[in-house]
């Protein structure tokens, strides 16, 4: 009998990321969310699987729509990858959508946009029912200030000085295609979309943000420390629990179907 030819899948998958240390699988096997996913695939299959992200995230970001792809000889219709992976995951992470994919579809490098989430509460005291949820800080927000900051933020720049020591890309120039703010004062939506992102460069810009919006950095404060291209002339990098990674852009050759935002966010 001829074995079954090797086919490439993508998921969707979400995930609480305060379950994990991060996304990539670590030499110690700590917890991650890589490490869940693979040994969960890798149990349906009964072989063993490696999958490719979109892109990762640090310990206490959340995704509600992650992409991964991952190849495997194994026959299953699509709903078997998903319930029945779901069936071998812990409660902290969840496959929404599998669908098979063309030979050559790549999750990360074919990716050509990225977009994020953060979810930021404004409040004297901290909701107990937001921790690992939302960011939090207890001064009051000129959202409308913090608005006009973002707003030089828009097209092709030179992030440096929203990028962390530990950072591997190649280059600090991205594409921010828009920064949108949503919500109420008490609980804001900051939603972030970029042809790419450094490592914290959410955080970061969320952190130089808040200093705008409560009055610590003024718009031109603001305006040289970006331009200065140096993370030493930046406020500090934001707590990652309001941190959601929500979808990946593709070129429409790959048929990729992108689920909606979730209503609750």
């Amino acid at each position: 009998m001829n074995p079954s030819p090797i086919k490439r899948r993508a998921l969707f998958v979400s995930y609480d990321g305060s379950c994990f240390f991060g996304w990539q699988k670590q030499a110690d096997g700590i917890a991650t969310v890589q490490s869940a996913l693979e040994a969960a695939l890798s149990e349906l299959a009964q072989e063993r699987i490696s999958v490719v992200t979109a892109g990762r995230t640090d310990t206490g970001v959340h995704a509600t729509a992650q992409v991964v792809h991952f190849d495997s000889a194994a026959r299953r219709p699509d709903q078997a990858w998903v319930r029945g992976v779901n069936a071998h995951l812990p409660d902290g992470i969840a496959v929404l959508h599998a669908q098979a994919v063309a030979p050559d579809f790549h999750a990360r490098f074919d990716a050509c946009a990225r977009r994020y989430r953060y979810l930021l509460q404004s409040a004297p005291v901290r909701s107990p029912l937001l921790v690992g949820r939302a960011g939090w800080t207890h001064y009051p927000l000129d959202v409308a200030a913090m608005r006009q900051a973002a707003a030089l933020l828009l097209g092709e720049h030179d992030f440096s000085s929203f990028r962390a020591a530990e950072c591997q890309a190649k280059s600090p120039v991205k594409t921010m295609y828009a920064l949108a703010f949503s919500g109420c004062p008490s609980l804001i939506k900051i939603d972030f979309h970029a042809n790419a992102f450094l490592h914290h460069m959410v955080r970061n810009i969320v952190g130089a943000l808040v200093y705008v919006g409560c009055g610590r950095l003024t718009l031109d404060a603001f305006a040289e420390m970006f331009a200065a291209q140096s993370r030493l002339t930046a406020p500090p990098t934001f707590m990652a629990d309001g941190l959601y990674f929500t979808g990946v852009d593709y070129p429409e050759q790959w048929g990729i179907r992108q689920p909606e935002m979730p209503e609750w966010l």
